[in-house]
């Protein structure tokens, strides 16, 4: 039941936004950008944001080898550069707007542990450089010397070969999405936090979105950014959740790498965070029927099998113990590509990040923003 004055002041809005992870953030960013009288909202379910923004492994990372080959190998070569372009030009689109210090982001690289080499591995290393060129203007990939598995600390029994790529970096995301929310509240973004939106219902004036099943808020045009959760509201979008589970150690009394490192064609993915601790998630793929939900929960499965990773690839020789453990819900497409459309009058959705969510997010986001103010 709201009161007059409530009705007046708090429900009406010119762009109401489902979501406040990095798309819905980026999204009213931009459009705060373009239209700085404009009213925005900026709705979301959680006390945090509800998906992968803040539950990610904060990897600023646009693709591995093993990854982009398979992405080729399904997709086709255009496809995967336009994808890989995005994401690039995302991260330089984020990092001017939000400063490297505010969301501690550093180039540190990343590396790709190569378990089986495939054949020819290193012509296809050179073909994707070649392939890359137009977009980074150099050399990506590097086969990193060979004594450097040992000086990382892994088996070198495991891990036959590293591929060094020095465009890749990490960031820290809880302090990504403080630093979004700042610079969106700054310019007069409202976010209400505990909203459940249930229903939209859109008119030829705008869009009536209800929250709760109680409180009704109106705006000209909405913003549905709820990634992997798009299926609550749509169905028949070819738009699959993906859950991510991720654990941390406490810290070691060593740790011999610093970086981002990933395995199994992205699949896996670790790096370093706090005081010699390890950050490690992936697995998806050994259960991607299970995994293919929105429940955030952890499974033994998944969470024994990167425990036996940390014992037999990453730190073969180190005694370990996990400090914490938690899950995120990404959201995938067969062509890898995000949703971005209307899907009625009024209402845009821009999904799908096919967890490249920190790299793609500005370039998603800006793609709403300007179909919203068409």
């Amino acid at each position: 039941m709201l009161s007059y004055w409530e009705k007046e002041s708090f429900t009406k809005y010119d762009y109401i936004i489902v979501g406040s992870g990095i798309v819905g953030l980026s999204v009213a960013a931009s459009l705060v950008e373009k239209k700085p009288t404009s009213k925005i909202l900026i709705l979301e379910r959680g006390i945090f944001p509800s998906g992968a923004s803040t539950k990610n492994a904060g990897f600023a990372c646009f693709g591995k080898p093993t990854e982009l080959l398979a992405d080729i190998a399904t997709i086709g070569e255009e496809a995967t550069l336009e994808l890989v372009e995005k994401r690039w030009k995302g991260l330089q689109a984020l990092r001017k707007r939000i400063a490297d210090k505010k969301m501690e982001f550093k180039q540190a690289g990343s590396y790709e542990i190569i378990l089986e080499i495939p054949k020819n591995f290193e012509q296809k290393i050179d073909y994707l450089n070649k392939l890359l060129r137009p977009i980074f203007h150099e050399k990506v990939f590097h086969v990193a010397p060979q004594e450097q598995i040992q000086r990382f600390g892994f088996n070198t029994k495991l891990a036959k070969m590293l591929i060094y790529n020095g465009f890749e970096g990490q960031l820290h995301s809880g302090k990504l999405i403080q630093s979004l929310m700042e610079y969106v509240q700054k310019k007069k973004v409202k976010i209400l936090n505990g909203c459940n939106v249930n229903q939209f219902r859109d008119t030829e004036s705008g869009v009536e979105v209800q929250v709760n099943h109680e409180i009704n808020f109106w705006a000209k045009r909405v913003a549905i950014c709820n990634n992997g959760f798009i299926g609550q509201f749509f169905s028949h979008y070819p738009v699959k959740p993906g859950r991510g589970q991720v654990l941390v150690t406490k810290p070691l009394k060593k740790l011999l790498f610093k970086g981002n490192f990933h395995f199994d064609e992205g699949f896996y993915y670790f790096r370093n965070v706090g005081k010699n601790q390890i950050l490690f998630g992936g697995g998806r793929n050994l259960d991607f029927e299970g995994e293919t939900t929105t429940e955030l929960k952890t499974t033994p499965n998944i969470i024994n099998n990167l425990i036996e990773k940390l014992q037999t690839l990453i730190i073969p020789n180190q005694s370990f113990e996990i400090e914490q453990t938690w899950a995120g819900i990404m959201a995938f497409t067969p062509n890898r590509k995000p949703v971005i459309e209307y899907c009625t009058q009024n209402i845009v959705v821009g999904v799908a990040l096919n967890g490249m969510g920190v790299a793609i997010g500005t370039t998603v986001a800006e793609e709403i923003a300007n179909l919203l103010l068409q």
